[in-house]
């Protein structure tokens, strides 16, 4: 009952690209509905109302069923003298230490993980805050502004603005 999109649509294009476990959490409570949303590729089909122990439990046995037991620990990132550590939230440019807070270091990794590309406003604000950007909001060149600060280095930064498009972490 999504927009554009049904869910069991949206499950099968994830399906052919990720084979990431899926819950569908859904209002669509008849036997044809659950049988859809399984066959369409859902490891689990959960109807509302649901209560948040239920949720968790199947969560922890869809994790179990998939092998998915442990967090997978987040690589390194790397680029331009730039080096973030996702588990520890670390960062160090050109080796030295990097004091900055979280929203700056999400923006920082989304930036470095796509370094050389144009990362549009609407992706950094999607991932960010789950939502689209609006055109008056600033919150994210402000952000911007202090990651440039904190990177800047003999007069240069490695993020740069691309006019009507976005960011992009040039090293």
């Amino acid at each position: 009952m999504l927009p554009v999109l049904d869910g069991f649509e949206v499950l099968r294009q994830l399906r052919k690209r990720s084979a990431v476990p899926v819950i569908m959490l859904t209002a669509r409570v008849g036997q044809p509905d659950r049988v859809a949303g399984l066959n369409s590729g859902a490891d689990d089909y959960l109807p509302k109302p649901f209560g948040p122990e239920e949720l968790l439990a199947r969560i922890r046995a869809v994790l179990r069923r998939t092998g998915h037991t442990e967090a997978t620990p987040s690589r390194m990132v790397e680029a331009g003298g730039l080096q973030l550590n996702p588990t520890t939230r670390q960062a160090t440019y050109l080796q030295e230490p990097l004091e900055m807070t979280a929203l700056e270091f999400d923006i920082l990794e989304i930036l470095v993980r796509a370094a050389g590309r144009t990362v549009t406003r609407d992706e950094l604000t999607a991932a960010l805050y789950q939502r689209p950007a609006t055109p008056y909001e600033r919150s994210l060149d402000v952000h911007i502004s202090h990651l440039r600060k904190k990177l800047e280095r003999d007069g240069s930064t490695p993020i740069r603005t691309i006019r009507g498009a976005g960011y992009q972490f040039a090293p």
